[in-house]
């Protein structure tokens, strides 16, 4: 059986927990930042996981992440 391809655009973009949880980092973040108030800039600053039911599509796309 040969390995899976793994889909290089998002093992970058997301990494995975102790927990086997998938992290991701929050949009909005990258322009237009002037109008955007200082707390919600800081809140885009953090991560968060991703949802349970986009996991299955994800489990796909990177299968050697866990």
């Amino acid at each position: 059986m040969p390995k899976i391809k793994t889909c290089r655009a998002m093992a970058k973009r997301f990494r995975a927990t102790k927990t086997n949880k998938i992290v991701r980092r929050k949009a909005g973040k990258s322009h237009l930042l002037e109008k955007k108030a200082r707390s919600r800039k800081r809140s885009l600053k953090q991560r968060t996981t991703v949802d349970t039911r986009d996991i299955k599509n994800f489990v796909n796309k990177v299968p050697y992440i866990f």
